[in-house]
C-alpha cells in the first residue's frame, strides 16, 4: 500500500515549551486551531471536544473525536522533538511498522497521530503478554534490520548517536551529569555508587570494543520499548504490529533494544534470567539475525548490549530533568533520582537490572 505523506507546515520559530506553556490558553487555542486546520485538509472533521490526557516536563498530547476516530497531537520539548522529523523517516521506510502521522509541524514540533488502538499491556498480561512481546520482538528486529542502511539519515533528523564506538565518551557524560546531581540527590549512597561506577571505565571500555567488534550493524533503538508502546496483535495469524512514542530512541547496536522488554518480562514473571519464557522471548527476537553469529554469540552480545544500553538510559533521563528544571517545573519524586538509579544498575549482576 502506498502511504500518504503527512501535510508538513512550514512554520518556523522556537516553539513554547514546559508544562505552564503547554496548559495556558493561548497555547491551547492555538494548537486546536492547528490541529483543526491539518484535519480539514485531511478531509478529516473533529466530532467533540479537545481533552489533554498527557502534560509532562517533556511534552503533552491532546486527543480529539473525529469522523476518522480519536486523533493525537503531541508536542515534544527540545529535546525531544527530533522525533517529528523521525516519525516522517519511519513513515517512509517502515510504514506498516508505525502510526502514520497525519500532519506535522517541524518548526513547532507538533504532529498529529491516529489512533493506534489498545496497547500491548493494556490488552494482556502474565504469560500471555511475554508470548505477544516475543513475537512483537520478532517484528521490531526485522525493523531494526530494515533502518540499518539509514544511520546517517537517522541521525540527520537529530537521533542521538549511541553507537558502541562512542559509549565510552557517552560514559564519561554519564559520570559527570550524576556527579553533578550528587549535591541534590536524596538517594542514600548515592556518592559511594557514584564512585563505584566511576571505577567500571575498563569494565564499560571492554564492554564497549565487543560491540564494536560484533558484526550486527547499528541501528535505531527505540530505548523505551515496554508493553504499553507497541499497538496491534503481534501473533499469528494477524503479525500487525505498530510501535510508537518515539522521543526516547537513539542510534545503537540494534541489541540494545532488549533492555527494557526483557526487564519487564523478568519482572512479570518474576523469574531468574535463565527462565525459558524470558529466554524464548530473547531468541524470538534474535531470530532476524541468525546470519550474523551463532546462538551463544547473538546471547553473548545481547547481554553486553543491554548493560551499556543503560548508560543511554541515564543521559535520557538526564535530558528529560533538564528539559524540567530549564522551564520551571516541578520534578516529581519519583524521577528525581532517576539517573543515578539507572546508574547503580550497572553495578547489578544481572545484565538487566532495575532500569
Amino acid at each position: 500500500m502506498r502511504v500518504q505523506p503527512a501535510a508538513v507546515a512550514s512554520e518556523h520559530h522556537v516553539p513554547a515549551e514546559g508544562t505552564a506553556a503547554w496548559a495556558s490558553a493561548e497555547w491551547r487555542a492555538k494548537a486546536v486551531s492547528w490541529l483543526d486546520g491539518q484535519l480539514a485538509a485531511a478531509h478529516i472533521e473533529r466530532t467533540g471536544d479537545v481533552d489533554q490526557p498527557r502534560l509532562r516536563p517533556w511534552g503533552t498530547v491532546l486527543r480529539a473525536p473525529t469522523s476518522a476516530g480519536v486523533v493525537w497531537m503531541k508536542a515534544p520539548a527540545g529535546g525531544t522533538a527530533f522525533e517529528i522529523g523521525l516519525y516522517q523517516v519511519l513513515a517512509r521506510l517502515v510504514p506498516e511498522r508505525v502510526l502514520v502521522p497525519i500532519a506535522v509541524d517541524p518548526g513547532r514540533a507538533w504532529i498529529i497521530l491516529p489512533d493506534g488502538g489498545t496497547s500491548l499491556g493494556e490488552r494482556l498480561d502474565g504469560p500471555e503478554l511475554a508470548h505477544a512481546l516475543g513475537e512483537a520482538l520478532g517484528h521490531y528486529a526485522e525493523l531494526q534490520r530494515t533502518l540499518g542502511g539509514s544511520v546517517d539519515e537517522l541521525r540527520g533528523v537529530g537521533v542521538s548517536d549511541m553507537r558502541p564506538a562512542v559509549m565510552l565518551d557517552r560514559f564519561d557524560e554519564v559520570l559527570d551529569v550524576t556527579g553533578a546531581a550528587l549535591a541534590s540527590s536524596r538517594m542514600e549512597g548515592g556518592a559511594d555508587i557514584h564512585r563505584r561506577a566511576a571505577a567500571l571505565r575498563p569494565t564499560v571500555a571492554a564492554w564497549c570494543e565487543h560491540l564494536s567488534a560484533s558484526r550486527v550493524p547499528p541501528s535505531l533503538d527505540h530505548n523505551d520499548l515496554h508493553p504499553w508502546n507497541i499497538l496491534g496483535e503481534p501473533r499469528p495469524p494477524t503479525g500487525d504490529t505498530r510501535f510508537y512514542d518515539w522521543g526516547d530512541s537513539v542510534i545503537a547496536h540494534p541489541f540494545a533494544s532488549l533492555l527494557t522488554p526483557l526487564g519487564f518480562v523478568q519482572r512479570l514473571l518474576d523469574v531468574a534470567l535463565d527462565d525459558p519464557l524470558l529466554l524464548a522471548t530473547r531468541d524470538r527476537y534474535l531470530t532476524a539475525y541468525r546470519d550474523y553469529g551463532d546462538d551463544e554469540d547473538l546471547a553473548a552480545t545481547v547481554e553486553t548490549a543491554c548493560r551499556v544500553a543503560k548508560v543511554a538510559r541515564v543521559l535520557t533521563w538526564d535530558r528529560a530533568l533538564q528539559a524540567a528544571r530549564r522551564h520551571g517545573d516541578e520534578i516529581a519524586d519519583e524521577w528525581h533520582d532517576a539517573p543515578l538509579e539507572v546508574l547503580a544498575s550497572l553495578l547489578e549482576d544481572s545484565y538487566l537490572g532495575e532500569v
